[in-house]
């Protein structure tokens, strides 16, 4: 089989990180192992909200909703009912994709910032609604038990080396999904609405369809990172998951990364998730918001430098490299 490039690289990044639990003391119950796991799901929720804002080009602020149903169904199965959280987390998928519809519906009629106003407001709604919601612990949230070490808890109290394997697992299945979308119909129709509804629909698109669906598959892939983020963290609340603050992640790491590309949520989150994780360990005694203002100053230097960020950058230096190669390849036959 001929590989493209693309996926040499795809697949030599699989090799990597399925190789890193193997050797002795790189995950483990390292802070490296930690943050490893966070960058994987970071990456994953970004690419899930990537989807509906960089290949659907509708800019959601409200991602942060599914991610808080997912948490809440994971939360809500091991807490409330003492099951396991592999029931929760599909039934919070489920819940999520179902509300995103709900959700989506009316607000697709707006465009532009007048849809991202409103997806703005649909968190604050949520929030408040979750905060005062008795059913799901309130403000107060959802403490978690201590549960057995293990796969069937899905907890671990010494060792991150199960979290990274289930970030892992998330993180290839989301991406995975981008990859099949990107080369088949469905990935056709999404650029095809980003780049102008009113053509789209010209040439046969029906473009209601196509936002809701993909808005849908991004809400249940934001669920399913919110029970893993539950479950990494032994609770859940509505600050910690539905807010305005957990919104901008999804939105900046991508940014920050390349909107609208495969490997723009991954190189986002590889920059911003260990300088999150780094300066909060390091630099603490300096106050906080440290890492909030570093991350300011990283993203108005590539934004200024390359819109398109990391990946514009990358291709930026390739093509630089590519000329050079080329000219010195031509003084040479000279």
């Amino acid at each position: 089989m001929n590989l493209s490039k693309k996926d040499k690289l795809w697949y030599a990044f699989i090799a990597v990180a399925v190789i890193l639990p193997c050797i002795p003391g790189v995950i483990g119950g390292s802070f490296f192992g930690h943050v490893a796991t966070m960058v994987l799901l970071y990456a994953s929720m970004a690419q899930s909200w990537n989807i509906i804002s960089g290949y659907g080009g509708q800019v959601s602020f409200g991602h942060s909703v599914f991610f808080g149903i997912g948490a809440y169904g994971a939360g809500l199965a091991v807490v409330t009912f003492g099951s396991l959280p592999w029931f929760g987390a599909p039934l919070g998928m489920l819940a999520a994709a179902a509300v995103s519809i709900i959700i989506s519906y009316p607000c697709f009629k707006l465009k532009g910032h007048y849809f991202a106003i409103a997806t703005f407001a649909i968190v604050e709604i949520f929030n408040r609604l979750f905060m005062i919601w008795d059913a799901v612990g309130g403000a107060l949230g959802l403490d978690y038990p201590i549960l057995p070490d293990g796969w069937v808890n899905f907890s671990w109290s010494t060792t991150k080396t199960g979290y990274y394997i289930g970030a892992l697992a998330i993180f290839l299945l989301v991406f995975g999904i981008v990859r099949h979308i990107e080369r088949n119909r469905m990935g056709y129709y999404l650029l095809a609405v980003r780049e102008g509804q009113e053509t789209a629909e010209s040439l046969g698109v029906n473009s209601t369809v196509v936002k809701l669906g993909a808005m849908a598959l991004s809400a249940a892939l934001a669920a399913l990172c919110g029970a893993f983020f539950a479950q990494y963290n032994y609770r859940v609340d509505p600050p910690m998951v539905m807010s305005l603050d957990m919104s901008m992640k999804f939105v900046l790491i991508t940014i920050l990364g390349g909107l609208g590309t495969f490997w723009g949520p991954f190189l986002g989150a590889l920059v911003l998730i260990p300088l999150q994780e780094y300066t909060r360990a390091y630099l603490s005694h300096l106050g906080p918001g440290v890492d909030l203002i570093i991350f300011g100053l990283i993203i108005i230097i590539v934004m200024v430098k390359e819109p398109r960020g990391i990946m514009g950058l990358l291709g930026y230096i390739s093509r630089k490299l590519n000329k050079s190669q080329e000219e010195a390849e031509k003084g040479g036959n000279r």
